[in-house]
């Protein structure tokens, strides 16, 4: 991804001051707003990626949009306007969330079902993660009818595989070694 080792190093200094300053928890909420804001609005990127709309034009529209923000983020994104690298704004968003989770030990977590979560299954997924990994995670649910029930958990190259799906596959290969057996 273009910009991506830029948004690294100023999501770095970001989440550095943002340490030395206590706010980095705040800072975090900042960023993850402008990630998802980014990332569902095309008109956003086309207008922080346009070298026709000057830096003030973005600057004013990036405080109007997000009003409230923290001063280090606010800070950040004066950074990188000075610098001619506002383009690159979700990158170290998402960069710094990314950056922020690892201090925390907070992984990211997807988990698979066939119909949305409810309090009820999130809580025992989450339970299975700290199980499984001994941190919390942040869940991204992911809808596969395909799995027919249960789920499918994926944390860093961890997998656990608890779906119907699964379950019914392993039977019927069972079925079939155990018929094969029986003609023998």
């Amino acid at each position: 991804m273009k910009g991506n080792r830029a948004a690294q190093r100023y999501a770095k200094a970001i989440l550095s001051l943002a340490k030395d300053k206590n706010s980095a928890e705040a800072v975090n909420s900042d960023m993850q707003t402008i990630s998802a804001t980014v990332k569902n609005s095309g008109d956003l990127e086309n207008m922080l990626t346009s070298p026709v709309v000057r830096k003030g034009i973005k600057k004013s529209a990036l405080l109007e949009i997000f009003k409230g923000l923290n001063g280090v983020t606010v800070g950040a994104m004066d950074m990188l306007l000075d610098n001619d690298r506002i383009n690159i704004l979700h990158i170290v968003a998402k960069q710094y969330t990314m950056m922020f989770n690892a201090m925390n030990n907070i992984q990211h977590a997807k988990v698979t079902t066939a119909i949305p979560l409810d309090a009820e299954l999130e809580a025992i997924i989450m339970a299975k993660v700290k199980e499984l990994t001994g941190n919390d995670a942040i869940l991204e649910n992911v809808i596969d009818e395909s799995i027919i029930g249960g789920f499918v958990l994926r944390v860093g190259d961890l997998q656990y595989d608890a779906s119907v799906a699964r379950n019914l596959d392993r039977l019927k290969r069972q079925l079939k070694d155990n018929t094969y057996v029986s003609k023998i």
